[in-house]
């Protein structure tokens, strides 16, 4: 699992940077449209990113025109970061192009393997988030 795991986000990753981005651009943009524009600390704090890294991660989309950050008015140390409309836009085109990765990764299997993979996976991914298997997130 593990080494499928590697060459998925391998082949996203070489597809993102032919776009000048990394897997953790994608990720922000894609929290932002899941979740709506966030205050950056608590942005960091969802996605386990550091501070630091979050910053330039939010320096590289702002200077690309995929989010705007803005201070608030009533709290100047707070900094809230909302996606554009090209950073949603190019969302969906960095959602193909995952879905795309998947379809190659997943080619050997037809659509009934694929259902029983994805269910067996979700009773694995389940059983880790109920604490039994006490899954920890990634950095």
């Amino acid at each position: 699992m593990s080494r499928t795991g590697k060459a998925a986000r391998s082949r996203l990753a070489d597809r993102l940077a032919d776009r000048g981005l990394r897997l953790r651009h994608m990720a922000v943009l894609a929290a932002l449209v899941d979740f709506g524009p966030h205050v950056q600390r608590q942005l960091a704090a969802r996605l386990t990113i550091d501070r630091s890294d979050m910053v330039k991660l939010i320096d590289d989309l702002v200077a690309a025109g995929l989010v705007e950050r803005a201070r608030d008015v009533a709290d100047r140390r707070r900094v809230t970061v909302t996606v554009s409309p090209a950073g949603r836009s190019l969302l969906d085109r960095l959602q193909a192009d995952a879905a795309a990765v998947q379809e190659e990764i997943l080619a050997p299997l037809n659509a009934r393997e694929r259902a029983r993979l994805a269910a067996l996976l979700t009773r694995v991914h389940d059983h880790l988030r109920s604490g039994s298997g006490a899954l920890r997130p990634s950095r």
